[in-house]
């Protein structure tokens, strides 16, 4: 009996991501069969499909790297979980085998895959991309600890480690932004300063823990983080939309004598920025995150009982829900700058299971 799954696909990059019946593979070394629940829709994957970070060998390819599910099934040589287990799949290593690719059959020729994929009903994972979680996280909240939250949160806890009265900008308030944004809230941060283009984002932003909120289509947002701090500038900025020039403010809003800029939003390859060296020589630092610098396997559960204890509520930073057959719709509001963090819901339209 031949098993099968369905998946979004990316065929060809700057086209719709097709939703194909995938053939699952057998289980190898390492490798965990992952009933997904839901996966977060995230940038990254966005510029996976225009095509932003140079050609793609790897075509065609299953897509996602943050969701929660269920294990169904391990495969030899697998410790970290079992199933019945309620996991985290995130695209940052942890302990456990690392297995980099698998590849699925289908009608039209092998569909290839990373370690994790997300947009996709039963998924082969790598046993070290998986985090297990407690049984009663509820799983809805648990997609988000795959990346935005790691990312986000790790800014604030692990690259910047912004304490009480501390002030903090953060540039773009998508799913990284808005978790940077709770996370500085938890930190009880004096002054946290959401800047977007988008109102809606905006008041979301203010849900969450903005003190304040700029909006850049209207106002300058130098001028009013420099109106906002007595013309010092914040103690930290994060820069999360992926836009060159935004990361240019981005420095230039912190403090000199040692505030700190982030860089965590990823633009299409080959944007460069313009710093003038008199920023840094006045003591303006700024440097690049890679995951929040998140360690998966302590990270994702801490921030999991921090949910759980109602320190960091979740839900709320979830903005949009979508089924796996509205995947380009989804792709299509992250592209308009309208989604905070969207979910894809696999319970929504599933043909799961068949064989």
């Amino acid at each position: 009996m031949t098993e099968r799954t369905e998946a979004a696909v990316l065929v060809e990059t700057g086209k719709p991501l097709q939703l194909m019946k995938l053939v699952l593979p057998d289980l190898g070394n390492g490798q965990v069969l992952v009933d997904i629940a839901y996966s977060g829709v995230c940038h990254s994957q966005l510029n996976e499909i225009q095509g932003n970070r140079g050609p793609d060998r790897f075509l065609p390819h299953t897509l996602g790297h943050e969701g929660s599910g269920t294990v169904l099934e391990v495969g030899p040589g697998v410790t970290k979980v079992v199933p019945g287990d309620r996991v985290v799949v995130t695209w940052l290593k942890g302990d456990g085998a690392d297995v980099p690719s698998t590849q699925y059959g289908s009608e039209a020729g092998p569909v290839n895959s990373g370690a994790v994929s997300t947009f996709i009903r039963r998924a082969v994972i790598s046993e070290n991309r998986l985090v297990p979680i407690p049984q009663h996280m509820p799983l809805r909240e648990a997609a988000l600890l795959g990346c935005a939250i790691p990312t986000g949160g790790g800014i604030v806890l692990n690259t910047m480690k912004v304490d009480a009265g501390d002030s903090v900008a953060v540039f773009g308030v998508g799913g990284i932004g808005l978790s940077a944004v709770l996370t500085a809230s938890m930190c009880k941060a004096d002054k946290i300063i959401a800047i977007d283009i988008c109102g809606d984002k905006l008041a979301h932003a203010g849900k969450m823990g903005a003190t304040h909120t700029i909006d850049a289509s209207t106002e300058g947002p130098l001028e009013k983080i420099l109106q906002l701090t007595d013309g010092k500038g914040v103690d930290f900025a994060i820069e999360a939309a992926g836009i060159t020039e935004v990361m240019e403010t981005a420095l230039k809003s912190v403090r000199t004598g040692g505030g700190l800029c982030v860089l965590a939003g990823n633009p299409a390859m080959g944007k460069t920025i313009a710093i003038d060296p008199f920023d840094l020589i006045q003591g303006r630092n700024i440097k690049g995150s890679w995951g929040g610098e998140s360690d998966s396997d302590r990270d994702i559960l801490r921030y999991a009982q921090w949910h759980l204890t109602g320190n960091m509520p979740l839900s709320g930073l979830i903005t949009h829900e979508y089924s796996l057959d509205q995947i380009n719709q989804a792709f299509a509001d992250l592209e308009s700058g309208k989604l905070g963090r969207g979910i894809v819901d696999m319970s929504l339209g599933a043909t799961n299971g068949e064989t």
